[in-house]
């Protein structure tokens, strides 16, 4: 089964706003489209930048405007880990991307020694060395497998693990079931980071969103400390460079969700995202407490 983003969210949007979106002149060229026996997969082009998209859905790629340049919004967030330990050597990568992450991870993170990447689309490597300038170094190994089968199989644990996997819909229901959070759990070493990207209507704690809520109780399960990231900054720089529009538009939101069994602290440690160029402490400012909500959404 697949978790339909759309389908999570609670209010309705505001026709007129949408009518914008619908209206908008992308000018997309297609510069490489194929079916895959998991994805339909394309790369597409215009006055905004260049993305590797999944059906309808914008998935990696970089963003060239004067309002912002860089990668897709949300994927700043996977970043934050270093504010928490400056120190992580051994990564793994789930859901591989253009492949931007994983480079800056290897900017950023000094003492890196090893970075596994394990995707299921064939496709996506030569994509990111042909259309996204991805040049393959020392410290990544690449893993054409199923992440589950991955996790299942290998003996090897990480400082941090990241998850940002989609089909041409959604995300693999898979990906939220206590099994799985588990599992990631034993392949992280003591002290460990889980990030990992999902769904939401954007108001977090709503009763109605049912199935985050279920989610963060299944983390609780396994992660004693929970931080959550709600995507408005991506939300507000997406729609703004996409559609030339001020306001959110669509109730549904990237969800962030950093997970470990040590209770870290934000480092005030900026200076390498000055380097590479991306506002971290923005995203910062999308971060709500789960322990301060959850008396109340958990009952």
């Amino acid at each position: 089964m697949t978790i339909i983003p759309e389908n999570l969210a609670i209010n309705k949007p505001d026709k007129k706003l949408i009518y914008r979106m619908d209206k908008a002149d992308s000018d997309e060229k297609i510069l490489f489209k194929k079916k895959s026996d998991f994805h339909t997969i394309s790369v597409v082009e215009s006055k905004i930048g260049r993305f590797l998209k999944y059906k309808d859905t914008y998935q990696a790629g970089f963003i060239n405007t004067k309002v912002y340049k860089g990668n897709i919004p949300y994927i700043n967030y996977f970043l934050i880990p270093f504010l928490m330990n400056k120190n992580i050597q051994n990564v793994l990568i789930i859901g591989f991307g253009s492949g931007i992450i994983v480079k800056q991870y290897e900017e950023i993170f000094e003492k890196i020694k090893r970075i596994d990447i394990v995707d299921i689309e064939e496709y996506i490597f030569p994509i990111a060395e042909k259309y996204f300038n991805f040049k393959i170094s020392n410290t990544m190994n690449f893993y054409l497998q199923d992440a589950l089968v991955y996790l299942k199989t290998t003996k090897k644990k990480y400082d941090l693990i990241l998850v940002d996997v989609a089909n041409d819909t959604g995300i693999d229901e898979r990906f939220s079931v206590l099994n799985y959070l588990k599992l990631i759990n034993s392949r992280l070493k003591k002290g460990g980071i889980f990030v990992s990207n999902m769904p939401s209507a954007r108001d977090i704690f709503n009763k109605k969103n049912k199935f985050v809520l279920n989610l963060l109780n299944e983390y609780k399960k396994v992660f004693p400390n929970i931080d959550l990231y709600t995507g408005e900054t991506s939300n507000k720089i997406y729609y703004k460079t996409f559609f030339n529009i001020d306001e959110i538009v669509l109730d549904i939101t990237n969800l962030i969700i950093i997970s470990s069994d040590k209770n870290y602290k934000i480092q005030n440690n900026f200076e390498k995202f000055r380097e590479i160029n991306v506002d971290i402490e923005s995203y910062l400012n999308d971060k709500v407490s789960y322990y301060k909500n959850r008396i109340c959404c958990f009952e």
